[in-house]
């Protein structure tokens, strides 16, 4: 049944406070994270992490990250070696999750692992993140907050667009600085599940090693691994070296304008905070029938995770 209001909290102690309260109602809200805004919901209560599904009409089997507030929290509800220490030390808070065993009897949801013996925990870097979760004293499930399949939020307005009557409160907290996920690494043993915020670069230097990939589209044991996800309405095409016919053309780089641009200077920071963004831009000049057209992005660095993200928008929907 849908929610009277989606109420609009500020940045304020005040704001956090009534977003912690709700909370612990079991109710949901959607707050900032240095990647994208997060819908979150008390990850030790079944009925808020069913609403989270619901409300982003996500599929169950489709596992969660819980989100805390630091290194200490987490190793409540995970099991870290020695080698997982040593990463959250190194990129902690920040962009990166962790796929870790899970720990027995903490009482968290099993909705949240969809089945699996092991859970995805991050420690944001946003302050208003981490001062919510202080606050709320507990792990908070957060998938991103847009119905699933559909562009992430970077911004209180994007969360309002695809969840407004869902959902209780959104924490306006401006707009997102990394702008794509957080990358996801399988500790035991490490295997990269989906490029995000850290580079993939910054891990193998960390581990000493190259980085292999894997996860599963058909039984995920983390976010981020169905072949489509992140998608405007107007299908896309990529790796396009101008915009054709009833195509917006979403340029990269100085030899590549467009009617919009991921970065004019080929910047892949500022590509990946604006990534979400122009796809929902891009989305609205496309229209009805139209279609998206992006210029090529380098697979190194961000690029990887924005690559990523354009794959999944661009594959075959079912």
């Amino acid at each position: 049944m849908p929610l009277a209001e989606t109420r609009l909290l500020p940045a304020s102690p005040e704001g956090l406070d009534e977003a912690a309260a709700i909370l612990r109602a079991g109710g949901l809200v959607a707050f900032p994270t240095e990647t994208v805004y997060g819908l979150g919901g008390d990850a030790t209560n079944d009925r808020a992490v069913a609403r989270i599904f619901g409300a982003k009409g996500r599929p169950r089997f489709n596992p969660l990250i819980i989100h805390l507030p630091d290194l200490a929290a987490a190793r409540h509800w995970a099991v870290f070696d020695a080698r997982a220490e040593a990463l959250a030390a190194a990129f902690w808070p920040g962009p990166l999750t962790l796929v870790l065993p899970l720990r027995e009897g903490t009482g968290l949801s099993p909705l949240v692992s969809a089945g699996h013996p092991t859970v995805a925990v991050r420690v944001p870097a946003h302050p208003l993140a981490r001062d919510l979760l202080t606050r709320f004293g507990g792990p908070v499930a957060a998938p991103s907050a847009n119905p699933s399949g559909r562009v992430s939020p970077t911004r209180a307005a994007h969360v309002i667009e695809g969840l407004s009557g869902r959902i209780e409160a959104v924490v306006d907290g401006g707009p997102c600085a990394v702008g794509v996920e957080s990358t996801i690494l399988s500790v035991d043993p490490p295997l990269l599940l989906r490029p995000g915020g850290v580079p993939v670069e910054a891990l193998e230097a960390a581990l000493g090693h190259s980085l292999a990939t894997g996860g599963s589209a058909t039984a995920p044991n983390a976010p981020g691994q169905l072949a489509s996800h992140y998608a405007p309405v107007a299908p896309v095409r990529l790796n396009a070296a101008y915009g054709e016919a009833g195509e917006v053309f979403v340029g990269f780089g100085p030899a590549a304008p467009g009617a919009v641009t991921l970065s004019a200077s080929g910047d892949l920071t500022e590509a990946a905070a604006n990534l979400f963004h122009i796809l929902r831009a891009a989305d609205r000049l496309a229209g009805q029938g139209g279609r998206i057209a992006f210029a090529p992005v380098p697979e190194t660095g961000l690029g990887r995770a924005i690559n990523d993200r354009l794959r999944r928008a661009a594959a075959p929907r079912g």
